[in-house]
């Protein structure tokens, strides 16, 4: 049975103090039986993890370097993230394709480096609004796939989620129909199972990320293939997170 999870990634926000009235609130108002995981700015990384350590929240971070050390200015590697318990990464957001040119070459290092160092990954990827208007949006995110992850063992496999997010729908406003997302999702465990195996695509958790509001969260995740979500905007309000944890 595939795990179901809601993901906040919580992108530049929050200080200290933000930080940790964040996660109270989570925790005084919250419980979930999917996996909860939020990503904190890499400054509160540490303190989210003694913050939450025995509750129902997990940490992850929102992306690492390909290389385990040198001269990488203002990077941080696995290693760094393991030494303060965080086992979970983001890879292949598209604002850090978008914004720092990472290419689907570059995030199969980081995904080979990640998997080196047992690291557990939410590979994001999507395509634009032009692929989509093109529709070119099946060719894109194949080909993002193949060349990140098709490298990767069937045993690996385990070790990673995937959350789709059409990125014309990203701080937008705009989200792909639940129908939409659903079309996606089964083409994506398709192109696994044709990959590896049946078995494995259906163990595969596939996060939806575009948009997600409380107010369509559950039309987003009844759809058969979409376990779950990968939050940006309003993983930032607690009342909101919770009630999008709550619809899985």
């Amino acid at each position: 049975m595939r795990t179901k999870i809601v993901a906040g990634n919580w992108k530049m926000n929050n200080d200290k103090k933000g930080t940790a009235a964040l996660i109270g609130a989570l925790q005084q108002n919250g419980n979930s039986t999917a996996r909860v995981i939020i990503a904190p700015a890499f400054t509160h990384l540490a303190q989210s993890v003694a913050l939450t350590a025995d509750t129902f929240l997990e940490v992850a971070a929102q992306n690492m370097h390909q290389e385990t050390s040198g001269a990488f200015t203002g990077e941080i590697a696995a290693p760094m993230l393991q030494s303060i318990g965080v086992r979970t990464v983001i890879l292949g957001h598209s604002e850090r394709r978008t914004y720092f040119n990472e290419t689907d070459a570059a995030l199969a290092e980081k995904v080979k480096t990640a998997l080196d160092y047992d690291m557990e990954i939410i590979y994001c990827f999507g395509e634009v609004l032009e692929d989509r208007k093109a529709n070119r949006h099946f060719e894109v995110v194949k080909e993002q796939l193949a060349t990140a992850l098709f490298s990767c063992s069937a045993q690996q496999w385990s070790k990673i989620i995937l959350a789709y997010e059409p990125v014309w729908a990203i701080g937008t406003g705009e989200t792909a129909s639940p129908e939409q997302a659903q079309e996606m999702h089964a083409f994506i465990r398709q192109l696994i199972a044709e990959q590896y195996s049946a078995t494995l695509a259906e163990e595969v958790s596939i996060l939806y990320g575009g948009s997600v509001k409380p107010a369509n969260a559950a039309d987003l995740f009844q759809q058969t293939d979409v376990d779950g979500g990968l939050i940006g905007g309003a993983a930032l309000k607690a009342e909101d997170f919770l009630a999008i944890a709550k619809a899985l």
